[in-house]
């Protein structure tokens, strides 16, 4: 099929476009920047702004299926930002979906759009959206997500994919804020009972992908419908984060701090950094001090049914693989 993945040279979007490049499928890749490595698949680049309208509707012409990954992510950071990318950016793929008769959109959403800052354990779909965010990621995705499942139709068949906690080699985000911080003494633990979290490593997650793509039918499931994607093992959150320092060649976590401690300067620390225009990303937020002091794991049998979805490496396996890319890559 030809496939377009935005977002192609991001993590997730790369996982995709291997997987699509490697079974024959012909692809192309929307994002800002040029990827050498993706050209070396075969994968046709067009560049641009995923905000950009006359951008997108020039990627999107001539598809058989839209991969939207593009996206801000991140815990701090301008609204107008997250909005421009995350939710004009979505607008212009479903527009351009329907100007250009493509017949699936398959989005990359989050189980943050759900988070209502209190523990999520073993819950499914039918969770509601939150009245309100702590943060514009999840607002935004939320948003996205929501005009995604709306844009479903007769001639349009969308489906959104909620993986939770994507890691693994290729990572530029969770794994190399975790390392980063803890070579710099600015990683700590939060104290208290043991939380349990889900995560997806990035074969999985990619797998998913291309499963809900090939299974998009309209009027069918999983077509109008989300769907939490994990490994289904959930794990202590302070286990998963050491496993993967080890895998860094760093010792665990010793040093801890109280989860209400933890809120309180990411209070502060939001109000410093707005107040003094501060650049870059506060050391704590309160979006995040609440994701680590919570249980977040979820019930994923609606992917197994609808999707065929089956996690195939384990946390124990991806941390393998992680170690000898880190080891790799230095």
């Amino acid at each position: 099929m030809r496939a377009l993945v935005t977002g192609g040279g991001g993590f997730i979007g790369k996982a995709i476009v291997e997987r699509l490049a490697r079974r024959g499928d012909t692809v192309r890749s929307l994002s800002r920047t040029l990827h050498p490595d993706l050209a070396r698949l075969g994968v046709d680049s067009a560049l641009g702004d995923i905000a950009d309208s006359e951008t997108v509707f020039r990627a999107v012409r001539g598809m058989d299926v839209v991969f939207h990954a593009a996206a801000k992510a991140g815990v701090w950071g301008s609204p107008e930002e997250y909005h421009r990318s995350n939710v004009t950016g979505t607008e212009n793929v479903i527009a351009a979906c329907k100007a250009s008769a493509v017949p699936r959109l398959v989005f990359t959403s989050s189980p943050s759009v759900v988070f209502h800052g209190r523990d999520m354990e073993g819950v499914d779909e039918s969770v509601p959206y939150p009245s309100r965010y702590e943060a514009p990621y999840p607002e935004t995705k939320a948003t996205a997500e929501r005009l995604v499942l709306a844009a479903d139709s007769p001639v349009l068949a969308s489906v959104s994919l909620r993986p939770h906690l994507v890691w693994g080699p290729g990572d530029n985000h969770l794994v190399p804020r975790i390392v980063t911080r803890a070579k710099q003494g600015r990683l700590f633990k939060l104290s208290g009972p043991p939380r349990l979290v889900d995560s997806t490593y990035i074969d999985n997650a990619a797998d998913a992908h291309i499963l809900a793509a090939d299974r998009l039918i309209p009027g069918k499931p999983p077509a109008g419908r989300a769907y939490f994607i994990s490994n289904g093992e959930p794990w202590p959150v302070w286990k998963l984060v050491d496993g993967i320092l080890v895998a860094a060649g760093l010792p665990p976590l010793k040093r801890s701090l109280p989860p209400l401690a933890a809120y309180a300067a990411g209070a502060v620390l939001a109000l410093a950094h707005r107040a003094l225009g501060l650049s870059g990303e506060p050391r704590m937020t309160r979006f995040l001090a609440a994701e680590l002091s919570t249980s977040h794991w979820f019930d994923i049998s609606a992917a197994r049914r609808d999707l065929g979805y089956e996690p195939k490496i384990t946390i124990d396996e991806g941390l393998k693989r992680l170690a000898e890319s880190l080891r790799r890559t230095g």
